[in-house]
C-alpha cells in the first residue's frame, strides 16, 4: 500500500487590486498580533505606509520591520536566533532577498510565513525552497510554501514592467521543464507525478488565454506563479517548474559580468530549448510577441559569448539531472540558432 504524502499549501491567498492595505485584517483573521516583518531594500515608503497603516488599524504589532540587504545563510541564522519569543507569524514583503529570507526563517522557526510580493517577476514567493547564498555560492535550501499569499494587484501594475515579463518568461519555462522531466522518464526512469507535471503545464495555457498587463493578466499571472510552487510542494522536487533552462540561467548566474533578471534568462532559454526539444516553439513565441517579452530583451541585449559558455557549461550544472541537454552535444545547434533564427536577431551581441 502506498504511503501518504503530506503537503503544507496555502491556506490564504488573496490576489487583487488593494490587497496590501487588508493585510492586517488578514493577520488578524489567522489569529495573529505580534509579527516580524522583513521587507525589501528600497522599497517604496508609500508600500511601507500601507502596509504599516494596515497592520495598525487591526493591532497587529510589528515587533521588528527589518530592511533585508543580503540572502546571506548566515544572516538568516543570526536573525534567526535572534527572533523574539513573542511573535507568531514572518511576513515577507518585497521581493527576492526578502521573500527567501523570510521564507527560510519561518521553515527554521516552524512559524506560518506569509509572502507579500510586490511584482511578478518569477515564483519564487511560492516555491518550497530559498536562494541563500552559502559559502560564496547561490544555494537552493529547502524551506516551506506560505501560509498566505497577498498579492496588490495595483502595486504590481506599479512596478517596472520589465520585472513583469521576467514573469511571463519564468511562467513559460514550465513547458520545457515539463518536457525534460518526461525525457528523464523515458531515458532513465525517473518517475513523474502526473498531477504536478499537469498542473504546472496547465498555468502556462490559463496565462495564455489572457497574457495582458492589466488587472485581469496580473491577477493570473500570479495564480498562476503561485500554481507553479504548489505543483513543486505535489512532487517534492523543482522538476515540474525547472529543467534545461533553468540550468542555463543558473550558469549565466555564475560566469556572466552581469546577470540579467531570472525570468528573462529563463525566457530567452526556454525559447532555444523548446526548439531543441522540438516543441511548443510556436506557444512560446506567440506568447513573448503579444507581451512585448522579445522587444524588453532586444532593449538590453545579451552577450552572445556568455551564453554559448552557459549551455556549455549547463549540463554540468546538477548532478544526475537529465534534460535535453543530456542528449548529445547540443552546442552546434544552439550556436546555429543564435545566428540563424530570426526572432533572435537583436537580441544577442558579441
Amino acid at each position: 500500500m502506498p504511503c501518504e504524502k503530506m503537503i503544507s499549501v496555502p491556506g490564504l491567498v488573496r490576489i487583487k487590486p488593494g490587497a496590501l492595505a487588508r493585510l492586517g485584517i488578514y493577520l488578524r483573521r489567522d489569529g495573529h498580533s505580534r509579527v516580524l516583518v522583513l521587507a525589501s531594500q528600497g522599497l517604496p515608503q508609500s508600500i511601507r505606509t500601507t502596509a504599516q497603516e494596515g497592520l495598525t488599524r487591526e493591532g497587529i504589532q510589528a515587533s521588528d520591520w527589518s530592511e533585508v540587504t543580503s540572502n546571506r545563510f548566515d544572516d538568516a541564522a543570526a536573525t534567526f536566533a535572534a527572533l523574539p519569543k513573542a511573535i507568531t507569524a514572518i511576513v515577507g514583503l518585497g521581493g527576492g532577498k526578502a521573500l527567501d529570507m523570510a521564507k527560510y526563517l519561518g521553515f527554521l522557526s516552524r512559524l506560518p510565513y506569509y509572502a507579500v510580493p510586490t511584482s511578478l517577476s518569477n515564483d519564487g514567493f511560492c516555491s518550497p525552497q530559498s536562494s541563500l547564498t552559502l559559502g560564496g555560492k547561490r544555494r537552493s535550501l529547502a524551506a516551506a510554501l506560505p501560509q498566505g499569499v497577498v498579492i496588490d494587484v495595483d502595486i504590481c501594475l506599479s512596478a517596472p514592467k520589465l520585472l513583469w515579463h521576467s514573469g511571463v518568461g519564468d511562467l513559460v519555462s514550465k513547458l520545457t521543464a515539463v518536457f525534460d522531466w518526461k525525457l528523464a522518464f523515458h531515458n532513465r526512469q525517473e518517475p513523474v507525478d502526473d498531477l504536478a507535471a499537469l498542473l504546472s503545464d496547465a498555468t502556462v495555457h490559463q496565462f495564455l488565454d489572457n497574457p495582458r498587463f492589466d488587472v485581469a493578466g496580473m491577477e493570473t499571472l500570479g495564480t498562476a506563479l503561485m500554481l507553479n510552487g504548489i505543483a513543486m510542494e505535489i512532487c517534492g522536487s523543482s522538476r515540474p517548474a525547472s529543467g534545461s533552462e533553468h540550468l542555463i540561467s543558473h550558469a549565466l548566474d555564475a560566469l556572466s559580468a552581469r546577470p540579467r533578471l531570472h525570468g528573462l534568462q529563463v525566457g530567452v532559454a526556454t525559447y532555444l530549448m523548446s526548439r531543441l526539444q522540438g516543441q511548443q516553439t510556436e506557444t512560446v513565441d506567440r506568447l513573448f510577441v503579444e507581451t512585448g517579452f522579445w522587444q524588453a530583451i532586444a532593449a538590453d541585449p545579451f552577450s552572445r559569448a556568455e551564453w554559448i559558455e552557459a549551455v556549455r557549461q549547463a549540463p554540468n550544472i546538477k548532478e544526475d539531472f537529465f534534460t535535453v541537454l543530456s542528449l548529445h552535444d547540443c552546442l552546434p545547434q544552439v550556436k546555429h540558432m543564435l545566428d540563424q533564427d530570426p526572432r533572435l536577431a537583436g537580441c544577442f551581441v558579441a
